[in-house]
């Protein structure tokens, strides 16, 4: 069942995520070769909830029964500014992982912003689903609650995303999504940007 979630399921969503994105070629670009990978991946994905967290952005999960298997992390158009808390918990977790870590990670902020669109949007940060339920259609119909909560705010005209694995642009092309860019972020990563118009802002524009 798929439902709205809360700061106090921060940390279920983080071991979600983790799981999810676990062999994720951002992930293994960021990070690296060296240390403890499970430990640095749990702390870097804290750094992406914990964002949306503190601004009270949209959380998504679905349960199977009473375990959280699947979830996704949202960011409002007008996103407001960070927090003193969030600010020094970010300082902290790249004081861990590192400075060439944190130089890898804005280069690929750098290369997402080359594929960014004009427009209010809502975007998708991340949505991932446990690795053992993969392929069993709960993303789309994670994706299907992020698209309903994208028509329901007024400040935004669609959903953006990136995806930085060649096999799911074609997934989201299905789903209605054009892409807005593609870029080369290194030899071993590339992303590619979204951009998926509010049904009934397509369906008024299909009636011109």
């Amino acid at each position: 069942m798929i439902q709205l979630l809360s700061e106090k399921h921060a940390r279920a969503i983080i071991t979600v995520l983790s799981d999810a994105f676990y062999e994720y070629p951002v992930m293994r670009y960021v990070l690296g070769s060296s240390g403890d990978y499970d430990r640095r991946l749990l702390r870097l994905v804290e750094l992406f909830v914990m964002a949306r967290v503190f601004r009270k952005e949209p959380l998504l999960g679905f349960y199977d029964g009473t375990e959280l298997i699947a979830a996704a992390t949202m960011s409002y158009p007008d996103a407001s500014a960070a927090s003193s808390e969030f600010m020094a918990l970010r300082i902290t977790i790249w004081d861990e992982l590192g400075s060439d870590a944190e130089t890898r990670y804005n280069a690929f902020t750098a290369a997402c912003s080359q594929c960014s669109v004009d427009i209010p949007n809502l975007h998708l940060n991340m949505l991932g689903v446990k690795r053992s339920v993969q392929k069993s259609g709960i993303g789309k119909k994670l994706i299907a609650g992020v698209h309903r909560i994208a028509r329901e705010d007024g400040r935004s005209e669609g959903v953006t995303l990136s995806t930085e694995n060649p096999d799911n642009v074609r997934f989201y092309e299905k789903l209605g999504y054009e892409i807005t860019g593609h870029v080369r972020v290194a030899p071993e990563l590339e992303t590619w940007g979204f951009f998926r118009r509010n049904e009934f802002l397509k369906n008024a524009a299909a009636d011109k």
